[in-house]
This record gives C-alpha cells, structure tokens and sequence, in this order.
C-alpha cells in the first residue's frame, strides 16, 4: 500500500506540478484549496503526511496544523511559505509541524524530507498498535476466572477503575495483585500514561527511597547526576507499590506526603516537585495487625485503603482451577513447542484437590513442570508432583486412625468447604454430591458457620 500524502495549496497550479511529482514518486496523492477542504479530506481518507502552505484563503497553515496535530496525533505537516520568517517557523514547530521550507528551496528537499517524515508515521502508528495490544493484554476481559467470588471482585475492581481513587489490594501471595493493578490502570482515564510497578520490598530502605522519589547528584556516594525518581516517571499516570507492608516508617511519611500534598523531595533536595499519580498498593499482610505491632502508620493506612479489594486465593476459586490449566497449558506447550492433546481428567480432579498456598504463581509453575515431564501428548496425574498426587490421599491417611469428635468435626467442616468450592457455592449439588439432604447440609453451614 503506497503512503498518502494531502497538499493544501490555493495556487493550482503548483499544486498540480508538486502532485505529479509525488504521484511519479509512488505517493497517493490529495489536494485541497483551503482549510475547510482539507480538514475535510482528512476525514475521509487516511492521510500520513500533510504539505501545507502557510497562507491560505480562509486561515494559516501555522493555525491549521495544531488543529490537525489535535485531532490527528500520528500525521506529520510539512509547512511551505513564500516568504519565510522566523517567528512563524518557531511557532509552527512548537504547534507540532514536521519541517517549514520555504518555497523555492523545496525542489531538492521535499522528496528526501517526506520519507523522513513517512519514517516517523510509521513509527508512530506502529507504537500505538503495540499500545493497543499491550490495553488488550492487561484488560479486565484478560482476567481468567467465572467463579462468583472472581466475578464480584472484578466487578469492584471495573467500578472503582473508572474513578482516581486510591485503591487497596490484598490477598495471599501468587493471587495476581499486579495483574488487577493494571487492568484498573487500563480501565482509567489514565490508561494513556505510564503504569509504573516498584516491589517495595526488592530494595533497601536507602535504595527504596532514591527509586521512588530520585535524587540529586552528589546526595550521597555515586549520586554522580540527577535522577528521576518513579513517581516523577508515573506523573499523570499509575504507579503500583507492591508489598507496601515492606515499607519503612520514613520512608511511609514521605509517601503520606505525597498523598496529602501531590508534592515530593528528592533525596539531597530541598524544593518539592509536584506529582499528579494515582496510587494502587497491594499487600499479602494483615495490615491492622501490622499497625497494633507499630510497624505500619495508622494515617497512611486509612489514606491508601479508601477502596479495598480483596484478591481470592484459588482454593477458594476452584471452579476456576480448570479454566487456568488449560490456560497455561496453551501457554507452555507453545512455548516449548510441545503438543498437548488431551489433559487427563483425574489430572484436573487431583488439581482441585490441592490446598495451592502459592495460588496462581503456583499452578502456573506446576503446569510449566508437568508439561516438561510429559512423555507423548497427553498430560497425566503421573506427570504432577509427588506432594500433589498425594493430595487425594489425605482424607484416607485421616480415616486410617480413630477420630476424637473434636477431629472429626474439623474434617467434615473442611470436606463441605472443598465441596462448596467446587460447585461455586451451589448448595443443591453440593448436597448432591456429599449425598446428603439439602435440610442437613444448611444446618452444617450453620453449625460450622461457613
């Protein structure tokens, strides 16, 4: 497909010859007498790059180009004038023209200054698919899941993403914190800014703090120049505080500040920087617990958790196990370039049987494993980890002794848990499949409050 080009020139003349010229070039190639015109080409056609001139019947080139560059980011303006000067050529860079020649010099220059300026189009148009893809991947439809309890929390997550509040997440570790955290990002009027992730406990306190909010040079031992910090890098956009719990006391102050004022200190500086950022935290810690211990304040703690989401584990997700095995099947047998025919049914059922502490992270590295271990195309129980295949054996080792009342009530209590898990909390097959009346099995729920 050839590039387009549109010329907007009021001197026919010229604008047919330079037409013919670009056509021989291999350009498609559009004209218009004036502003009105040509911003009506430009809606019906894809045009890549504009050669405008600088005075036209009904208004300036210099004017039309930001209008264009507004309404059309990706196309690049070359500005022509009869007479060049000086402040119309700052003005017209500054509006976001591509290049302004003047008339006479462009016989040589043009064609070269087109390809350049074709270059930065398709550069452009290429980052903003790669920008869109990366939107798709990190989107709320990306999430895997259709248990009730991930449906609600999506739903949370969706509505609080339309929103600039500040948003808590928690759960246990491997639950898919940072997977939330973006597609809030995407879901927001800021998903066209930064989304900037920092793990606060992958650094020291020192480090932290010089990741987080920069220093000057010469703040301290090889500070050898200025450095931006993240929430500069997020300004506008998101940043993501991982295990906040890790966060020191100080440097928990600094951030409260950030929060209450949107201003911050670089290490070694004494004027404050301001900074438009919305803040996800996300935590695997009890963080009132943390608070009664003194290692967390009380007023950052009601300031990053004005909206808390609670990420499930995926025992209590189990429903979902399935739909994430085959997932990760699909993921690591493309990977690994393996083919994957069948997956063995007792190879699920023993999935859905583990207690998963590590969640998600978990499975996903079971799968990678068991894919590895597999010997022809289909994967079996015999392909998981030992600890795994054993899973099902435990309510047997339990029965292989004499229960106390005390024991037995606990194992009956975990059994209609797992059951209740399983069938998405359907009481009706749940008391299908303990075989037991629906009557009785509310008056366990009761009983052993689940």
């Amino acid at each position: 497909m050839s590039n387009t080009i549109l010329i907007i020139d009021d001197e026919e003349k010229l604008r047919n010859l330079l037409a013919k010229i670009l056509t021989m070039e291999g350009f498609e190639v559009f004209q218009s007498g004036d502003c009105k015109s040509g911003l009506k080409r430009l809606e019906q056609n894809a045009i890549d790059v504009v050669i405008c001139d600088v005075k036209l019947p009904d208004g300036r080139g210099v004017d039309l180009t930001k209008t264009i560059k507004d309404k059309y980011p990706t196309v690049e303006v070359i500005l022509l004038t009869a007479y060049g000067n000086i402040p119309d050529g700052v003005q017209a860079i500054k509006n976001g023209a591509f290049d302004y020649i003047t008339k006479g010099d462009d016989n040589n220059k043009i064609i070269p200054l087109l390809h350049k300026a074709i270059e930065k189009v398709s550069l452009s148009k290429r980052v903003q698919q790669l920008e869109k893809q990366l939107g798709e991947k990190h989107s709320f439809d990306k999430i895997i899941g259709k248990s009730k309890i991930m449906l609600q929390t999506i739903d949370l997550a969706k509505k609080v993403a339309e929103t600039d509040t500040t948003v808590l997440l928690t759960g246990e570790t491997g639950t898919g914190k940072e997977v939330f955290a973006q597609a809030i990002h995407q879901a927001s009027r800021r998903s066209n800014q930064s989304f900037v992730a920092i793990n606060c406990s992958a650094f020291s306190k020192d480090l932290l703090e010089s990741e987080m909010f920069g220093h000057k040079a010469g703040a301290f031992t090889g500070a050898v120049k200025d450095q931006k910090g993240l929430f500069e890098e997020a300004h506008n956009g998101t940043i993501f505080l991982d295990e906040i719990g890790e966060m020191a006391l100080d440097l928990q102050a600094k951030l409260l500040r950030i929060i209450e004022s949107g201003e911050l200190l670089k290490v070694g500086e004494s004027k404050p920087i301001k900074v438009n950022v919305r803040i996800i935290a996300a935590t695997n810690r009890d963080l009132l617990k943390e608070i009664e211990a003194g290692h967390f304040r009380e007023d950052l703690y009601y300031r990053i958790s004005v909206f808390q989401i609670k990420l499930p584990a995926l025992r209590e997700r189990i429903v979902d196990i399935e739909l994430l095995t085959n997932h990760f099947v699909t993921v690591f047998s493309h990977k690994m370039n393996k083919k994957v025919r069948k997956i063995e049914e007792s190879f699920i059922e023993t999935l859905k049987l583990h207690n998963w502490n590590g969640n998600i992270r978990e499975l996903k590295n079971v799968i990678e494993r068991s894919i590895i271990l597999m010997n022809d195309d289909e994967l079996k129980t015999e392909n998981l980890p030992l600890e795994i295949q054993h899973a099902s054996q435990s309510a047997s080792a339990i029965s292989g002794k004499i229960l106390t009342n005390f024991e037995l009530a606990n194992a009956e209590k975990s059994h209609i848990q797992k059951v209740l898990n399983y069938t998405n909390g359907n009481k009706t097959k749940t008391a299908e499949l303990l075989n037991i009346a629906l009557t009785t099995l509310y008056r366990k729920i009761e009983e052993y409050k689940l």
